[in-house]
């Protein structure tokens, strides 16, 4: 019989990538996701749109926030939950914090004890680098101090912490995923990559903040989503953390002068104050991914913008 996975925010841009491969490796997979308007309903569904053909896939639109929805339109049994689901980003964070703790640290705890009620085994936690906040040494591995600066960073330092307590008391495997800046088609509107080529491609001018050497570990989508799926098999110990990037550092101008190339076209620039809540730099040491899942980032950073641009240049891309 197939194995059966809750996906929560699998209609996002990297929840639907983890659909992908969980179908394509004979998963039955039942998404969880709200349709926050954080961006346009329309995107989430262009993105669920092939899975929905698919035998093994149920789409459930539940608030996570709303417990008693989740125990009454949940009916399976599953093997594993991979929970993706969260408000998303810094800046919005600091505007909105307790909107951002009611969804991902409250919404977290609401489907730690669906899990626990439900007898779920496997936990995997979509976490952040921003968990590492300012912290000037890097590479980062997992047992380097976490200093966050914004409401969102902490809220994921909860998820992981929540975790922690959970594994303990009732046996469940946590598996914390610390993702680095991860780009790729389906990328939300409001991520760098995809709003830079977008602005590009029409002549509009870039925004860039400071003086354009903050430094990101840029991740590709598939290489991210291979780490995912590989952690919903680990089995080694009940409570683990894991960077899931690229072990690269690229700064915002570097990213510029990449995208200009796999473009063919010259960004202009407009320079602005930095942002409160924005981290110098990420850069993840992946050794442990690597040792424990196998994961190995093989998308140069080129190649993968080449992907985004031939994705934006699809036929339906006016639509985006």
């Amino acid at each position: 019989m197939a194995r059966s996975a809750l996906v929560t925010g699998g209609a996002g841009f990297i929840g639907s990538h983890v659909v992908d491969l969980l179908l394509a490796e004979g998963w039955r997979v039942t998404v969880v996701d709200n349709f926050d308007p954080f961006y346009a309903r329309r995107l989430k569904l262009e993105n669920v749109a092939p899975h929905r053909e698919h035998a093994g896939y149920r789409l459930a639109e539940i608030d996570i926030r709303d417990a008693d929805a989740l125990d009454a339109g949940l009916r399976d049994d599953y093997d594993v939950i991979v929970h993706l689901a969260a408000k998303a980003g810094v800046r919005p964070s600091i505007e909105d914090p307790l909107a951002y703790h009611a969804v991902n640290v409250l919404g977290t705890q609401h489907l730690l004890e669906f899990a626990r009620r439900r007898g779920v085994g496997q936990f995997v936690f979509a976490s952040s680098s921003s968990v590492y906040g300012v912290n000037p040494r890097v590479p980062w591995t997992e047992t380097e101090p976490l200093l966050p600066i914004s409401p969102y960073a902490s809220t994921k330092l909860s998820g992981e912490m929540l975790g922690h307590v959970y594994a303990h008391l009732y046996g469940m495997r946590f598996v914390a995923l610390r993702l680095f800046t991860v780009y790729g088609p389906r990328q939300r509107p409001d991520l760098a990559i995809r709003k830079f080529a977008t602005r590009m491609l029409r002549g509009e001018p870039v925004q860039l903040y400071g003086t354009g050497e903050t430094r990101r570990d840029y991740t590709y989508v598939a290489d991210t989503v291979r780490g995912i799926v590989a952690a919903v098999d680990y089995d080694a110990s009940d409570y683990e953390l894991i960077n899931l990037g690229n072990n690269h550092a690229v700064s915002l101008v570097e990213l510029v002068r990449a995208l200009e190339r796999v473009l063919g076209t010259t960004a202009r620039i407009e320079w602005l104050p930095d942002q409160p809540g924005d981290v110098p730099q990420t850069w993840a040491d992946v050794s442990k991914a690597e040792r424990l899942l196998g994961y190995a980032p093989a998308t140069p950073l080129d190649d993968g913008l080449r992907a985004v641009a031939e994705w934006l240049a699809a036929p339906d891309a006016a639509r985006r």
